[in-house]
């Protein structure tokens, strides 16, 4: 969900709105794709004897095997955004208690990058926003992170469009 209109000031235009990389799911994407198929070939080799009562069974541990496993982990994801805008870095994350942070671009002094080899392959990394005040903004996980840090740069020398145009795929 993108971020309100009403929650920008009225000059402030959003550059890049994003989630966390899908990478951090995709083992538990896996891992859920591995229980289903358990889950079908439990239901088809069930004695008929089972029926109605073993397939109910072997589908309730399914689904409750699925809510720590995919689901909550999906909410998570769905629910942490990144915000760049010509103002700031807006955090946003939580399913029930929502956590927010706002970092005026004013206050950014440097801007630094990680990538792990893994990031390296799904084109993703951490960026490590730090303050004056020797109080770092982490952003983990973010999808491609080389452009998210020139479009960071590019507004902390106030060039806003030069922001919005270092992504040449938008």
């Amino acid at each position: 969900m993108a971020l309100s209109k009403k929650l920008l000031s009225r000059d402030e235009v959003v550059v890049r709105h994003m989630h966390t990389h899908i990478k951090v799911l995709l083992w538990r994407i896996l891992l859920q794709i591995l229980l289903l198929a358990a889950a079908i070939v439990g239901s088809v080799l069930a004695p008929d004897s089972w029926q109605p009562w073993g397939w109910i069974v072997i589908w309730t541990i399914v689904v409750v095997v699925a809510i720590p496993l995919f689901i909550a982990p999906w909410l998570r994801w769905s629910t942490t955004t990144y915000t760049v805008t010509s103002k700031r870095v807006i955090t946003r994350s939580g399913i029930i208690n929502k956590v927010g942070h706002d970092l005026p671009l004013s206050r950014i002094s440097d801007v630094q990058q990680e990538r792990t080899l893994t990031d390296r392959i799904f084109g993703a990394g951490t960026l490590r926003l730090q303050t004056s005040s020797d109080d770092p903004l982490i952003l983990a996980d973010v999808p491609q992170a080389e452009i998210v840090q020139v479009e960071i740069s590019n507004l902390l020398f106030h060039d806003i469009q030069g922001a919005i145009d270092a992504d040449p795929t938008d």
